[in-house]
């Protein structure tokens, strides 16, 4: 359960010094992760929010999108320009488990994902136009566990369509996530990363096996809108996950070797 103990306010840049950290490190583009503006509210819902600080959920979502304007407004300056966020919500809300836990607490899940919907896209239309940003999904991703298992066919057309982002990162390592079947709601014009390498196990993956996935996944959307990559971090805790450094680079070498084999070299 979250807790929100006074009004949520931008004070300083969080990202910008792990950016330029990045930036003076390397020649390739670098990407900033953040959190989704809807991660605090999903922990505990409106009953949280006006627990302690706030007496108007609206309020609340105008102070979020005001700080999440602020800090993609500062990395813009520093000059970043490629953004990623980590929203686990929509990911979440295809498992029946999370769906009878939100209706125990008085949420209706269905609403909840419009809900989230509008407030990513004021976050997205008040960004700068410099910054590139996409958005990664998965269940969880701590100690080799994970928090959530189902499809994303339950929010697949408003996550495609009503949400203003460009391109996905898509958890998609284990049958947990279901089948490549919701991409058939991807709009021409959106691009998805397909997750197909685990990052919670130390078992290195079949380049064949992946190989033939994106091909499964081309039957609903095309191959040059389509792109590979590990189903999240290495490690989104301090923790880590059970994976060695080793194990971890040999799995990103298997990523750049099954993308060259399958588009050639960038």
């Amino acid at each position: 359960m979250a807790l929100i103990n006074s009004k949520l306010r931008w004070t300083q840049p969080i990202n910008v010094d792990d950016f330029n950290f990045i930036k003076n490190r390397t020649a390739l583009l670098p990407k900033i992760t953040i959190p989704g503006p809807c991660a605090l509210h999903f922990r505990g819902g409106d009953a949280t929010v006006l627990a302690h600080a706030y007496r108007d959920v609206g309020e609340f979502w105008d102070d979020t999108i005001e700080a999440f304007t602020k800090e993609l407004s500062a990395l813009a300056q520093a000059g970043c320009r490629y953004v990623q966020i980590d929203e686990t919500a929509f990911a979440k809300f295809g498992d029946p488990d999370v769906q009878a836990m939100l209706r125990t607490r008085g949420d209706n899940w269905s609403q909840l994902i419009d809900t989230y919907i509008t407030i990513t896209n004021r976050v997205l239309r008040a960004a700068p136009k410099s910054l590139h940003i996409g958005m990664h999904l998965c269940r969880g991703n701590r100690g080799g566990q994970w928090h959530a298992e189902g499809s994303y066919e339950d929010v697949a057309e408003r996550l495609f369509n009503a949400l203003e982002i460009p391109f996905y990162f898509l958890e998609y390592d284990t049958s947990r996530a279901g089948n490549f079947t919701p991409l058939r709601f991807v709009p021409r014009h959106k691009s998805v990363v397909l997750g197909l390498i685990s990052s919670k196990t130390p078992v290195l993956e079949d380049k064949a096996a992946l190989r033939a996935r994106v091909e499964d996944a081309t039957r609903y959307v095309s191959l040059e809108r389509l792109a590979v990559s590990p189903q999240c971090g290495f490690a989104s805790v301090d923790t880590g996950n059970p994976v060695t450094p080793e194990v971890q680079e040999a799995k990103l070498r298997l990523v750049v070797e099954l993308a060259r084999d399958i588009w050639g070299e960038a």
